[in-house]
């Protein structure tokens, strides 16, 4: 095996040791449940260890854990990569907002997809180019991609649509370079609407994928 993928296997070994020693009891359901801050730090783990693979001038120092943004240059790291994502995004009906230190990108569905279809419209692709343009800058992130859509509808068809867009718009990402390891695409169905679902309008902006972008911590 290549130092390359003894690295790469490290890195991913380290993940699943944190993953598996650090399970707690949901008190209502009685099921195993893993922390977020468990498991971001371990898919950071795994992502810091490829990182530090791919360039060993630059970035071995820093492979496994030791790579993530450390304390308080969380808050200027993502300052930097928002002021970025504003300026790229701006009139392109994406809207970035800012949540502690996370970034929150929100596509409406009317700009990155047909009605009722996944496939995202060629007329969005220089927008996500954009976004893959700051996120390979910012390479030290984990970036959730979540689909939503309106209520109307059944549960499981509205499920089914959702994952099937997050893939969409997370697969546009990892053929612009994105790592696969940064990229967690989730449907959530008509959950956490933005706006009211009894209106023609509240449900057009409950119709959208968001991208959540955090900081991987040292």
């Amino acid at each position: 095996m290549s130092a390359m993928k003894l690295k790469i296997a490290s890195g991913v070994l380290t993940a699943a040791l944190v993953l598996t020693g650090c399970k707690t009891l949901d008190p209502y359901t009685g099921e195993e449940k893993t922390s977020s801050t468990v498991k971001y730090g371990a898919i950071g783990a795994a992502i810091c260890g490829i990182i530090g693979s791919r360039d060993s001038s630059k970035h071995a120092r820093n492979a496994a854990l030791g790579c993530g943004v450390i304390g308080a240059s969380i808050g200027a790291y993502m300052d930097s990569q928002e002021r970025k994502l504003r300026n790229s995004l701006e009139e392109t009906g994406v809207s970035v907002k800012r949540e502690g230190d996370q970034i929150r990108l929100i596509m409406p569905g009317n700009i990155t997809f047909a009605t009722n279809k996944s496939t995202v419209q060629t007329g969005f692709y220089p927008v996500l180019n954009s976004v893959v343009t700051v996120l390979r800058e910012y390479e030290k992130t984990i970036v959730e991609v979540e689909g939503y859509t309106d209520s109307t509808g059944s549960w499981s068809h509205n499920m089914q649509l959702s994952e099937e867009r997050a893939r969409q718009v997370s697969n546009y990402l990892k053929k612009g370079g994105i790592l696969s390891q940064r990229l967690i695409p989730t449907g959530k169905g008509p959950s956490n609407p933005i706006a009211n679902n009894g209106t023609a309008e509240g449900r057009a902006q409950n119709r959208r994928v968001e991208i959540r972008i955090r900081a991987i911590e040292a």
